[in-house]
């Protein structure tokens, strides 16, 4: 267990090229490290069926339990990945600093993984898991999450919150620091400049020549996309376009059974994830990409990714519900946001269907991103949290 100087470890159960915010968000903190000359070392997981990794770091993966829609979702998939994860870490080389993803199991037993070691430890706190859970969960499993999670967050070197409601509780919860960081986006890898799609990519799910709305990455309970569907429901003799769903979650057979029914037209193609720079491609084609939260099912506070790497293809958004993300959308002129509800959304949609997107508005969609919200800038931002811990330890060892 002998340590290699300057060595940071990175530990998350989700990790390019599985399409999540978790692994662009990593997948760049990695490249921004290597740029610095920097050892990185990721622990996570053998991709997804149908996926195929090409990794660039020092990638150790094993295989996990995955729920029937290939996510590493439920608390025994997490162990399934956790115990094991807390194993190799205790038996290998030791790192300087490690990077945790949550869920709060993995933090709870990274945190005694590298107490044992002696490697401090940042903690990413993207979401609030245990508000998450009282939504849905049972009150003694909502406070078992609460627990874990408080745990990870107090014994971490540092805490790295996406927004200030998060940063405020992770503070409440006993935090010794916290950086106020928000998620970025990949911008070369989402961007306008992608070939087309072709005619016959189009005419394969039968979309044609035919206009369309685009809903990509997770659909679970919190998210509520079934909403876009019934709101196209109310509109479908009013508007030519088409819905088209990428992506996964446990949402994804709700879609796919309304998207059968008759009075749908066969206008709503649910298909299943694309990797990242096909996904750009479908999104840069969209009239709109649409983004949805359920209000009241304990995220509320989040900033779904979705709404960068749609607006970095230069397209606009039609976002229904609560977040942070709305108040951007609004002020900066980024799309159409609604309440959660079905008529609010099919306005939204025959308004858009209608009148368009400004011209002079669209070219400003990923000049925005570019200057306010690109991965690249906030991984910078991650990699000096690491670095001070990383010099912290190498002083220390001096």
């Amino acid at each position: 267990m002998g340590e290699r100087r300057g060595f940071v470890r990175i530990v998350s159960r989700i990790y390019l090229p599985e399409a999540a915010a978790a692994s662009f968000r990593l997948a760049g903190v990695a490249k921004a490290l290597r740029e610095k000359g920097v050892e990185v070392e990721v622990v996570t997981t053998t991709p997804p069926p149908g996926l195929q990794a090409s990794d660039q770091d020092r990638v150790r993966r094993f295989p996990v339990l995955r729920d029937k829609e290939g996510y590493i979702r439920g608390y025994l998939q997490y162990l399934s990945f956790d115990i094991p994860a807390f194993f190799r870490v205790l038996f290998s080389p030791r790192a300087t600093v490690t990077l945790v993803e949550p869920p709060p199991t993995t933090g709870f037993f990274m945190r005694i993984a590298n107490k044992l070691l002696g490697v401090p430890y940042v903690y990413y706190l993207p979401d609030l898991w245990g508000a998450a859970s009282a939504s849905f969960a049972p009150k003694i499993v909502v406070r078992a999450v609460k627990a874990l999670e408080a745990f990870a967050v107090r014994g971490a070197a540092a805490v790295i919150a996406v927004n200030e409601e998060i940063a405020e509780t992770a503070r409440a919860m006993g935090a010794k620091s916290v950086h106020l960081i928000p998620n970025g986006i990949d911008t070369d890898t989402f961007t306008n400049e992608v070939k087309p799609l072709s005619h016959l990519e189009r005419e394969d799910i039968g979309l044609a020549d035919a206009p369309y709305f685009i809903y990509t990455g997770t659909a679970s309970e919190w998210q509520g996309a079934s909403i876009f569907i019934s709101a196209l429901a109310q509109v479908i003799d009013k508007i030519p376009h088409h819905l088209v769903f990428l992506g996964k979650g446990s949402d994804w057979d709700l879609l796919k059974e309304q998207a059968a029914k008759p009075e749908l037209k066969g206008r709503v193609h649910v298909l299943e994830t694309l990797p990242p720079g096909e996904t750009a491609r479908w999104i840069a084609g969209a009239d709109a990409g649409l983004v949805s939260i359920k209000a009241g099912a304990g995220y509320d506070h989040a900033y779904p990714t979705k709404v960068l790497s749609t607006l970095a293809c230069g397209t606009p958004v039609i976002y229904t519900g609560p977040g942070p993300a709305r108040e951007d959308i609004e002020a900066h002129s980024l799309g159409i946001c609604v309440d959660y509800s079905v008529l609010g959304v099919a306005k939204a949609m025959e308004r858009l269907a209608a009148e368009g997107f400004p011209e002079s508005s669209i070219k400003k969609l990923r000049t925005w991103v570019l200057e306010n919200k690109s991965l690249s800038a906030s991984s910078e931002e991650v990699v000096q949290v690491l670095l001070q811990n990383l010099h912290n330890q190498a002083r220390m060892h001096n």
